[in-house]
């Protein structure tokens, strides 16, 4: 290769392509092998989705089932995460997507009479709460219009 016309180095260019990258709006938190079953937290998060950070939190503390103190504290992380992590605004924080999905199951005995035995699941489940900006979502969403409204 000649001299002139060597590429840079690998760290500098994976440096120069995150730099040219948008920057985050969103934040994740993942709670896994809770024990829980997710049927019994979905109706918990189809009450939470979409909403403001501070009305979801109200929204759980006054929750008296068991998946919502365990959704608080995971909601909790998500928004230490996009506060620490990735400096979002925690004001301007919603609820984008959260999903409650199965763990493994934990399979025990109960004996029934005549020396029989039945199957006992107990379920864990996996929630997944995403936090995003809305004011630079928005503000995103205005420099896309404007760079496509220039290239026609």
């Amino acid at each position: 290769m000649p001299e002139n016309k060597k590429r840079p180095k690998r760290s500098i260019f994976h440096r120069m392509r995150k730099a040219s990258e948008q920057p985050p709006i969103e934040a994740k938190a993942v709670g896994r092998y809770l024990q829980v079953s997710p049927y019994k937290v979905r109706p918990v998060l189809n009450a939470i989705r979409g909403k403001s950070v501070s009305e979801a939190l109200q929204i759980l503390e006054f929750s008296n089932r068991k998946g919502a103190k365990l959704t608080e504290k995971i909601l909790n992380s998500a928004i230490a995460n996009a506060e620490n992590n990735f400096d979002l605004n925690v004001d301007s924080l919603y609820i984008s997507k959260c999903s409650a999905d199965d763990g493994p199951r934990l399979k025990r005995m109960n004996p029934m009479a005549r020396g029989r035995a039945s199957l006992i699941l107990k379920r864990q489940s996996h929630i997944t709460i995403v936090v995003k900006d809305r004011s630079k979502e928005e503000s995103l969403k205005e420099i896309n219009t404007s760079d496509e409204s220039e290239v026609q």
